[in-house]
């Protein structure tokens, strides 16, 4: 039976991502992927936090962040978003010219067990799943590549987890997730719910404030 986490927002891991605007590219060349890690591994001298897994898509990307206090997350995003659009912007000669990102950065928080297991998974299989690569790892543009393939220096970027990795980390990444599994995890990314046993999503809903997550979207029908 899964254990129930400790409900701390400042203890929270947080599956984080955001998409440009109208789903256009953000990034088109390796470059482009490598300014973004860039800009990363600069917000971390300023803002530090506990990267676990993330993966750098062609217009989207996914983060697993760690803060290790309230109100490290929104800090950390705020300046690693505003960095790269603004240097985004001035590469492409579009300073001015309207939104980078869709809006906001999309966040939820995910439990720390298997949860977060199915995540972390979710998260570096996107170029697989995508169909960009034959294995997970090969996708440079990630956490898998780093910790599979990256110098001792590219490591350094990833945190640690908060609880341990499986020895065959890799093989299990390469692994397809269920559809069940994959729609629950769609439906945390739509509307922001959190992600884990049923007991720890009513807890965190109420300490977060995030019951507005778990109700139906749409209007109300009515009443026969």
């Amino acid at each position: 039976m899964p254990r129930t986490s400790r409900i701390t927002p400042g203890g929270m891991v947080f599956h984080v991502l955001n998409r440009g605007v109208g789903r256009q590219r953000l990034f088109d060349k390796p470059a482009d992927y490598a300014a973004f890690e860039d800009v990363i591994e600069e917000t971390l001298v300023k803002q530090p936090m506990r990267i676990c897994s993330y993966c750098v898509m062609p217009n989207h990307w996914h983060l697993l962040l760690w803060p290790e206090s309230d109100g490290d997350l929104a800090a950390f995003m705020q300046r690693l978003s505003v960095t790269h659009v603004t240097r985004w912007q001035k590469h492409k000669r579009r300073v001015g010219e309207g939104h980078v990102y869709q809006g906001r950065f999309k966040s939820f928080p995910v439990e720390t067990d298997d949860y977060f297991y199915q995540v972390a998974r979710y998260v570096e299989r996107n170029a697989l799943r995508a169909n960009l690569v034959q294995r997970a790892e090969d996708w440079q543009w990630s956490s898998l590549w780093r910790r599979e393939q990256g110098t001792v220096n590219q490591r350094r970027l990833l945190g640690a987890w908060p609880m341990p990795r499986p020895r065959r980390w890799a093989e299990l990444v390469n692994e397809p997730q269920s559809d069940a599994e994959l729609q629950s995890l769609r439906r945390c990314v739509l509307r922001g719910q959190p992600y884990g046993s049923s007991t720890w999503i009513e807890q965190t809903t109420h300490q977060l404030g995030l019951q507005s997550t778990l109700r139906p979207r749409g209007r109300p029908r009515n009443p026969q």
